[in-house]
């Protein structure tokens, strides 16, 4: 699902305004309805009160609009128009006169009114701003957002959350409404996804406003939104005549005295992901440990005891997996350092072999092209250095990847895939998964998927859906707190027969 910014939804609007022969007035039209069927459905003529908040640009007008599709439909409704400025949009002033019309008379705000009244019980629709904000929020209105919050009412935020910028972090968390839902147009909003914005989106649902599909399809975006639909078709499905040669040969690298769990848990999710064969490359301290607990895989050992000093092997590995436990003792990042002059198979790097790179950025240049990159945000920090915001993190992300030809996964609530001047923001997981060792198996997976000739993007973008899909079914048995590394692994196969479910037909009421 694409996401659009600002001046592509603008010019959709636009778009969809002239192609269909509308007025810009009976967009805002649909969009009310919308909104107003939403509201209606849940709650079927309740008596609560109705508490709308409408700024003088767009979105205030969508707010005008459903507060005459909710009092002519009896509800009990107070709108205040938020006058934070002189101007007003034009399609404002229409629906303000339609509103009239029904001998509704909104209430003024400025700086100079004492706010209303709000009930814990009563609803509150903000309606203030919507995504064409660009500058922080008056004084008096950044008060009258504090006051909306501390309410306790439920709000249900128009498009997006008000105060809350597309493409920058607020200045002041205090002026950004907390909404407990935003109904969005037509598509999600990337401020949804980061950790310092998506905390004002409790949860969204889409309301489709009939903009143009050809421009939709046919608008390049800088993100896409990753579910079902979008994994599905990269999919490689398994050929009745193979064996295990035609999925690959997969080598996790890492490992040290004490950190042996980690390649266990690579490996193991690894082979669980598809990976035709699988070997580990660890220290001799790791050589009985994996042949216990893993019989489906190979073990080479460096001769080091403890570390991995010498990763040298015989073998001819499809892929390469490398970093998990790994250490970064001298000789591990001299081995490594070796490793990287040495090798053109793909790469699948994680954990100390991040760091590794972090401290030695003259290896980044040795990295085979379109190698998979999987920190998380402390490990990222180290690699990119400070950033500002999120989304000042996002374009040094974009930078990174594009100067050495890599795939970032940056990890995280939403975990995003960058390569190629795009992102690709995933939509499973659960706090759960913020869990030891739940890294190690997302490296295994993705070193499986590489295995069997997904591309590096492609990989990453089913690996990481797959690994919050495993612990979206996981929690369902374990909770949040209980949910393990190991546990995500025995969910991968319930992940796989997700994916391919069909939905449930729908019953025929009685």
């Amino acid at each position: 699902m694409k996401i659009f910014s600002t001046e592509q939804i603008y010019a959709a609007d636009k778009f969809t305004i002239e192609k269909q022969q509308i007025s810009s007035d009976m967009l805002m039209e649909r969009a009310a309805t919308q909104i107003f069927e939403w509201m209606h459905t849940r709650l079927q003529g309740s008596k609560v009160k109705i508490h709308l908040f409408c700024g003088i640009g767009n979105n205030g007008g969508d707010g005008i609009a459903l507060a005459r599709h909710l009092v002519e439909n009896e509800y009990d409704v107070s709108v205040y128009v938020v006058n934070y400025s002189e101007k007003r949009s034009k399609d404002f002033l229409i629906n303000l006169d339609r509103l009239k019309e029904r001998k509704l008379w909104p209430e003024f705000l400025d700086s100079d009114c004492s706010f209303p009244q709000i009930g814990r019980d009563d609803i509150i629709v903000d309606a203030i701003f919507g995504i064409g904000l660009n500058r922080k929020p008056d004084d008096w209105v950044a008060k009258l957002i504090e006051h909306l919050n501390n309410s306790q009412a439920f709000i249900l935020a128009v498009d997006i959350p008000s105060g809350l910028f597309m493409d920058q972090a607020p200045e002041n968390e205090e002026q950004v409404v907390r909404a407990n839902f935003v109904l969005s147009f037509q598509a999600p909003k990337l401020p949804f996804f980061l950790p310092s914005t998506g905390v004002f989106s409790n949860q969204w649902e889409l309301l489709d406003i009939g903009l143009d599909q050809e421009f939709l399809f046919s608008t390049d975006t800088d993100f896409e939104f990753i579910g079902k639909p979008e994994v599905l078709p990269l999919y490689h499905p398994r050929l009745k005549y193979s064996h295990k040669g035609n999925y690959g040969h997969a080598l996790i690298v890492g490992g040290s005295y004490g950190k042996i769990g980690a390649v266990n848990l690579a490996a193991n999710a690894c082979i669980h992901s598809g990976a035709g064969l699988v070997t580990a490359f660890v220290p001799e301290c790791g050589y009985n440990p994996l042949q216990a607990a893993l019989p489906e895989i190979m073990v080479l050992t460096d001769d080091e005891d403890n570390k991995l000093s010498n990763i040298d092997f015989e073998i001819e590995p499809s892929v390469i997996g490398i970093g998990m436990g790994m250490g970064s003792d001298e000789e591990t990042v001299a081995a490594f350092s070796s490793l990287l002059e040495t090798n053109t198979k793909p790469m699948v790097i994680d954990a100390d072999g991040l760091n590794i790179l972090a401290k030695n950025q003259k290896l980044l240049s040795q990295l085979p092209k379109q190698s998979v990159l999987t920190p998380h945000p402390k490990e990222l920090r180290r690699l990119l250095g400070d950033w500002s915001n999120d989304f000042d993190k996002l374009n040094k992300g974009k930078e990174f990847s594009k100067k050495y030809d890599c795939v970032l996964v940056i990890k995280g609530a939403h975990t995003i895939i960058i390569y190629d001047d795009k992102g690709y923001i995933n939509s499973t997981g659960n706090p759960g998964m913020a869990t030891a060792g739940s890294g190690d198996v997302l490296a295994g997976m993705l070193t499986g998927m590489l295995a069997q000739g997904y591309s590096p993007l492609n990989a990453a973008i089913f690996s990481v859906y797959l690994h919050g899909l495993a612990g979206d079914i996981a929690i369902a048995e374990t909770g949040y707190e209980a949910l393990t590394a190991s546990k995500l692994i025995d969910t991968i196969g319930k992940a796989f027969l997700e994916l391919f479910k069909r939905p449930e037909p729908l019953q025929p009421e009685e």
